[in-house]
């Protein structure tokens, strides 16, 4: 497993009954977690002491219930900043975990003797796309919703990474990448994070089982003759690491040859000192 554990402002602290107590920066928060199946005694004062708990409602979703936390702050990893914020179903922008990967992708950046283009797809608030940018790539960073790609702007302009290259983009992924390969565009590095289930802007369905596959195919077009790496990232329970690294091997190491590693994330829990599991990674490189 690979774990994300060089967090300054970030933590889980304790985890029982279907939730986890995070500290972000100065406030602690309670959120449903499907992983967290026991229920242990809650001991630490946290989570007696939260300034935000999401509600998981029995009819599916939830709801906020706040106590004195602000409608957002700030938090940092490394040299980078992330403005927060809960919004609906749990989330607050930033997903930790993610970190063990930044940090992965960005040494073979750095020690890759030469400039690199990488592309991020399905690139929410910008954690990836700001830590290929630190690391000194040009990146270009996609996403269907244009809310999102404004706090990823955001979160670069708190990062002092507002004159990096980076070119910001509103737009599907898939339409995105077969007018990329119409154009010639070749990348050095892929990051993708795809949806369990979406909607195009045309109506068209994605369902990560069944599109997943022919969408790594066709993105693996737009690698360079020579490229260093490509990441995949999974919160569907179908999509193993075992599965990822199928995949990736048959479409990624049978044409550039490198290798294919592919794990469970995971963030390490304060009291109980065990990893909680948080999605799965599939990861070539040369």
């Amino acid at each position: 497993m690979w774990i994300a554990n060089n967090w300054k402002d970030y933590e889980v602290l304790d985890t029982s009954g279907g939730e986890k107590l995070e500290r972000w920066g100065d406030y602690l928060l309670v959120r449903p977690d499907p992983q967290v199946i026991w229920d242990t005694p809650r001991k630490n004062p946290g989570w007696s002491r939260k300034n935000g708990h999401y509600h998981r409602s029995s009819k599916g979703g939830g709801e906020w219930e706040f106590f004195q936390l602000p409608k957002e702050w700030s938090i940092h990893y490394r040299e980078l900043t992330f403005r927060l914020k809960p919004f609906s179903f749990k989330h607050t922008g930033l997903f930790p975990e993610q970190a063990a990967n930044w940090d992965w992708f960005g040494g073979l950046i750095q020690n890759a003797g030469r400039p690199l283009k990488v592309l991020n797809l399905f690139a929410y608030t910008g954690g990836a796309t700001l830590s290929a940018a630190r690391a000194g790539a040009r990146v270009t960073h996609v996403d269907a919703s244009k809310g999102m790609v404004t706090w990823a702007r955001e979160n670069a302009a708190a990062s002092g990474l507002s004159e990096a290259p980076i070119r910001w983009l509103v737009d599907d992924c898939v339409k995105f990448v077969e007018r990329e390969i119409r154009r010639g565009s070749r990348y050095d590095g892929i990051i993708m994070d795809p949806p369990s289930y979406g909607r195009g802007p045309k109506g068209e369905i994605w369902k990560i089982e069944e599109s997943i596959y022919p969408f790594l195919e066709l993105t693996a077009q737009i690698l360079s003759d020579d490229p260093v790496f490509f990441l995949i990232n999974s919160y569907t329970t179908g999509l193993q690491p075992a599965v990822l690294s199928y995949m990736m091997n048959t479409v990624i190491t049978k044409k550039f040859g490198g290798h294919v590693d592919a794990q469970e994330i995971g963030l390490p829990v304060t009291d109980s000192g065990l990893i909680l599991p948080c999605g799965a990674s599939g990861r070539w490189s040369r």
